[in-house]
């Protein structure tokens, strides 16, 4: 019994790792792709319809022998739908063009103190002072590490405007957590989740063919290879690894392994983006792992 326990362990563990490590390559994917002159809404339709076949599929098989969706489950999952993986996107991509892979990873990465953030506004009390702390450790690690953006920047309002679009993209995240929680409950995860992401696959289409043309989907060869991994490596491979490892190992253990992500992608682009690595980025992102930790502690 034991060794099947470790063994359960071990799978969990290579699962939180594999989550990991894909969510941290899509900004490296993106950056790689943006040098052969494609636009960002172009990019993001081109991984959504990647990624398309695998959530229709599983949406398929999770609502087979479920009962039909109230008009109310509709009004949530197109919410959430558009709130998450739609509007956190599309911001996320756009800022994407001004700002290092590094900073991006470590401003997404503050979403659980935006989903605190939310909690104490929607109930009303006041934050204890290990979340105080954690806020506090989390934007002063933001604050160096834009400090390292806007040194190394040839323009210093581009980099304002990349971190506002991604700091945007966190807090349509955080919204999308906070109120995807009762839906989870009544439909389950994997239904939940398959259908909100083709409602932001509809989305991005519809965004993508009344503001560009057609044959804005005519690219390069490599950009359809960068599209394809960011479909399958950096959404729905680590989408479906993340939930396995929760079930595996919980979700105290899987936020533990997922603080790998930032300290990844910033070793990734700074070996393959050749971007600048300072002191003050990775004292960031100690600051901004140190305070999600403390978010995250029982």
């Amino acid at each position: 019994m034991l060794g099947g326990r470790l063994d359960t362990v071990g799978a969990g563990m290579a699962l939180a790792v594999l989550a990991a490590f894909g969510f941290s390559f899509k900004s490296i994917f993106v950056k790689l792709a943006y040098p052969y002159g494609v636009d960002p809404i172009t990019l993001l339709a081109l991984r959504m319809a990647f990624a398309l076949p695998v959530f229709l599929w599983v949406g398929w098989v999770a609502s087979r022998g479920m009962p039909a969706l109230s008009r109310r489950d509709w009004a949530g999952i197109v919410a959430m739908g558009l709130a998450g993986y739609y509007a956190a996107s599309v911001l996320d991509f756009i800022g994407l063009q001004y700002i290092s892979a590094g900073l991006e990873r470590l401003i997404l990465f503050t979403y659980p103190t935006l989903t605190l953030i939310f909690a104490m506004v929607l109930t009303g009390r006041l934050a204890t002072r290990r979340e105080a702390g954690a806020l506090l450790l989390c934007y002063l690690g933001i604050g160096a590490a834009f400090w390292h953006d806007l040194e190394f920047a040839p323009e210093r309002a581009s980099v304002w405007l990349g971190g506002a679009l991604v700091f945007g993209s966190a807090l349509c995240y955080a919204v999308y957590l906070t109120g995807s929680v009762s839906l989870i409950a009544r439909l389950g995860t994997a239904r939940f989740a398959a259908l909100a992401t083709l409602v932001s696959t509809a989305a991005v289409f519809g965004h993508f063919f009344a503001t560009l043309p057609a044959a804005a989907l005519i690219q390069p060869a490599p950009v359809y290879g960068y599209a394809l991994a960011m479909g399958l490596l950096c959404t729905a491979l680590p989408v479906f690894a993340q939930s396995a490892a929760l079930r595996r190992l919980g979700s105290a253990r899987v936020a533990l392994v997922s603080m790998l992500g930032p300290l990844a992608t910033i070793g990734f682009a700074a070996w393959l983006l050749d971007e600048p690595l300072s002191l003050a980025q990775v004292a960031g992102a100690g600051l901004v792992i140190a305070g999600i930790a403390l978010v995250g502690r029982r």
